[in-house]
């Protein structure tokens, strides 16, 4: 039969023993049909996964690209797009599949894997290049953009765009708000699966087998933030804006990775090999029980608080302008994150001077009222900084060659003081932005 054959295929497609597909496909039937365009899972008691064989001939032609496109129709509803937005516009079509196509990327982060949305989906027309990775993308390091988000007026979703791509993720409502100055229009995006109102969520019995066969899929080597489902679109995160104190903290630690501190006191759970006397099913003991062999000490594995590897965090605090705005909340985010934080903070304006958290409280400034990065650049190059936090209007000039390259070897997180917006001299090298507000007096 031919929906046995696609059924065989689908399974060749999946790692062997990771991801219970078997269990998975005896909750539906695989239906080729070409009532839908590229594919859809049909939520009813017994569902249905709709199959198109033309496209999977033109476009899923392998093994890796089949299973991307299985991967994408599941998570569509998994993630409960309809039953969320009942009445979703073309836009909230355009957007689920991008932060999904990013999702399935982080987990199958190969080319003959992203070759499905690659080929698919060309990188120089836009909104079209949201939907794929740029060429050279991989899944460590600072996110390459596509060519069609190099132009100026596409800052803002080009950094959405590059989270979405790295570590730190990104979701629908980022997305929307950096997407809805620009997508007035009707979008006519060719997208992949059932976008219809008439497929709905899958009934709780399903879905909940469903979820628990989900949740056992390996990890990506590194997941994005928002992997699960209700973290990947929570809208109600958003009901009141952080303080700068909060926003500058989280910034930090972003920055300093998942190690911070560990110098300082901070220890995280390892794993360590020990041997006991209470039984456990290691291979040798099975081993030696087969051959009757008496049994005294069995391996078996606990955890112990170790210190994490860390470097910690430079802050380098642009003084061409006042700094009274953001003043109390950098001091009060630096302490909060002490463990994580260089004990000195850089002032920078065309040379850097550094001063200590007291002075900083203290109200000391010292500039020549002047802006360059350059100078930046120079202080992390003679010190070896990895990891750096920029608290700045933005305008400090673009970097040289030389600079370029030591700011982009560099984890690089920029705060934008209050009132300010303008990215586009470090946009290319930083990795993680941050937006101020004013304080309340």
């Amino acid at each position: 039969m031919i929906a046995t054959s696609l059924e065989e295929r689908i399974l060749d497609a999946f790692p062997s023993g990771n991801y219970g597909l078997l269990a998975l496909l005896r909750l539906m039937d695989i239906v080729e049909t070409t009532t839908v365009n590229t594919a859809a899972v049909e939520c009813a008691e017994l569902p249905r996964m709709l199959i198109n064989p033309v496209f999977v001939a033109a476009h899923a032609d392998t093994p890796e690209r089949l299973l991307m496109l299985v991967m994408h129709e599941l998570h569509h509803v998994l993630l409960g797009h309809t039953r969320l937005f009942p009445r979703a516009t073309s836009t909230d079509n355009l957007i689920f599949d991008a932060v999904i196509n990013a999702l399935i990327c982080r987990m199958f982060p190969g080319p003959e894997y992203t070759s499905f949305l690659t080929c698919y989906y060309s990188e120089d027309r836009f909104p079209e290049c949201l939907l794929r990775p740029a060429t050279g993308w991989n899944p460590s390091g600072l996110a390459p953009v596509p060519r069609a988000l190099e132009v100026e007026l596409m800052c803002p979703v080009r950094n959405v765009y590059r989270a979405l791509y790295s570590e730190t993720g990104a979701n629908y409502q980022e997305l929307y708000h950096a997407l809805r100055s620009l997508l007035s229009k009707v979008l006519t995006v060719p997208l992949i699966g059932n976008h219809g109102a008439e497929l709905d969520q899958l009934h709780g019995m399903v879905f909940e087998v469903v979820r628990s066969i989900v949740e056992r899929w390996p990890q990506p080597p590194n997941p994005i933030a928002g992997r699960s489902w209700s973290e990947l679109l929570d809208l109600s995160r958003v009901t009141r804006r952080p303080s700068n104190r909060a926003v500058l903290r989280a910034l930090l630690r972003k920055v300093a990775g998942r190690g911070a501190g560990a110098r300082h006191g901070v220890r995280g759970p390892q794993p360590l090999a020990v041997t006991s006397p209470v039984p456990a099913p290691d291979r040798r003991s099975v081993v030696l029980r087969a051959m009757g062999v008496p049994q005294l000490l069995y391996r078996a594995e606990t955890t112990v608080l170790r210190p994490l590897s860390c470097e910690r965090v430079h802050v380098y605090l642009d003084v061409s302008g006042s700094i009274g705005d953001y003043k109390s909340a950098l001091y009060s985010a630096v302490a909060d994150c002490a463990a994580m934080v260089h004990p000195a903070i850089h002032l920078f304006s065309t040379i850097v001077h550094d001063i200590s958290l007291r002075e900083l409280r203290l109200g000391e400034c010292r500039t020549t009222n002047g802006t360059s990065i350059e100078c930046v650049a120079s202080h992390m190059r003679k010190h070896g900084v990895r990891r750096a936090v920029l608290v700045t209007d933005g305008a400090v000039g673009r970097p040289g060659a030389g600079a370029a390259r030591t700011l982009s070897r560099c984890v690089l997180g920029v705060a934008l003081a209050p009132g300010y917006s303008f990215r586009g001299d470090l946009e290319p090298v930083a990795r993680y932005w941050a937006e101020l507000e004013e304080e309340k007096q």
